[in-house]
């Protein structure tokens, strides 16, 4: 894998023909600078420059003024084809060939490179088995027969498809519907443990923006930088009232939104296999204040929710079509979404589990109102400070 580059603006600028400096979509004298292998999202209402800003980078849009640096050169001076190719590119429709397989599709960079049959077919079949497609099940397929998320997924894969250090993506999930946006979320943020690419993200949404960013550019009407920050930073303190206004009033909720299940004290779970012994699940439940054992297959994957007095006194233990186990998450899930999730189940428990789907715990509602009520309590004190 390439190593990633930083993205530096420098005091750039773009102002349209026939207008002045606050034209709508312009950017207004935009310096910041992504350092190498972190998610910088750009957020901020519509017409603020996000997007310019961003096309800026592989120069489908060109600066009036100012310039524009990958790693420690200026992209203004080289070759924009080269450039391009360089650069990984999502957008919100995804933009794929129709008439191409999903495997010419991701393929698509390698073939303009010049790459050989066998190393472009490798390179797609290895991208597709990253973004989570089979690809014995999607190469062949064409993109009409693809779901949303799973044309977004193929754009991803073909975005990276050169092993670009820098990424760009423009609203990529804006077009599907919640739960498969919090699930692309959720994936990307796991692609980007292992790959430690330099991405730049644009959302309207400051949820989207909290989640992905490791900082988090707030802009506003006119291409003004407002805040450039971590999320923390922005939530706990906004550089001025339109900051404050666009992340709202609920910032302490917001907060949620930075704390994944995986970083947290699991509350512990009683389970019983399947298949495993009926009285010392009895026996071990007893000893649980919880009324229920969480029954789990033979991996310790979660099956049902049964009643401590619903496990037979001897035999084994089976699953009996007891309560559902839900809500999962898994250790990216923010506790925010989780707090969304217990809400939506209407239960006060929901499992988490780690990438083999494993059960590590249980993440509950009193646990997360102590994280709102401390969160709340650390505001007041910083607010007083200040």
């Amino acid at each position: 894998m390439s190593s990633a580059e930083r993205v530096v603006f420098e005091h750039v600028t773009k102002r349209y023909p026939g207008t002045g400096a606050g034209n709508p979509g312009a950017v207004e004298d935009l310096s910041l600078e992504v350092p190498a292998g972190k998610v910088c999202v750009l957020v901020g209402p519509s017409g603020c420059g996000k997007t310019t800003s961003l096309k800026m980078v592989n120069r489908l849009i060109e600066p009036t003024s100012g310039r524009i640096l990958i790693g420690d050169t200026d992209v203004g001076r080289r070759d924009v084809i080269e450039l391009r190719r360089r650069i990984g590119y999502v957008i919100q429709q995804v933009g794929l060939f129709p008439h191409q397989t999903v495997g010419e599709n991701v393929a698509t960079v390698p073939r303009l490179l010049g790459w050989d049959v066998g190393r472009q077919r490798a390179r797609a079949d290895e991208l597709l088995d990253l973004v989570g497609l089979d690809p014995a099940s999607y190469a062949a397929r064409y993109p009409s027969a693809l779901s949303g998320g799973e044309r977004q997924r193929v754009g991803v894969a073909r975005a990276l498809a050169a092993d670009p250090p820098v990424l760009l993506m423009d609203e990529p999930f804006g077009a599907v519907d919640p739960i498969v946006r919090e699930r692309l979320q959720n994936e990307l943020l796991k692609l980007q443990e292992r790959l430690a690419k330099t991405i730049l993200f644009v959302t309207h949404d400051i949820d989207e923006a909290i989640k992905m960013g490791d900082l988090v550019a707030v802009m506003q009407l006119g291409g003004h930088l407002a805040q450039y920050a971590t999320p923390d930073e922005i939530l706990a303190r906004p550089a001025n009232d339109f900051v404050g206004r666009f992340v709202g009033a609920d910032r302490g909720l917001k907060r949620l939104a930075l704390v994944r299940v995986g970083s947290v004290d699991l509350q512990p779970v009683t389970t019983a296999m399947v298949g495993g012994d009926a009285a010392e699940a009895r026996r071990r439940a007893a000893e649980d204040d919880f009324p229920y054992v969480l029954v789990v297959d033979e991996r310790n994957r979660p099956l049902e929710w049964c009643r401590d007095d619903a496990i037979p006194a001897e035999g084994t233990v089976a699953a009996t079509n007891g309560l559902p186990a839900a809500p999962i998450f898994d250790r990216h899930t923010t506790l925010k979404d989780a707090l969304s999730m217990l809400l939506a189940s209407d239960v006060q428990a929901g499992i988490v589990v780690d990438d083999a789907r494993a059960v590590r715990g249980l993440v509950t509602a009193d646990m997360i109102g102590d994280r709102i009520r401390a969160s709340a309590e650390t505001a007041a004190v910083s607010s007083g400070a200040t």
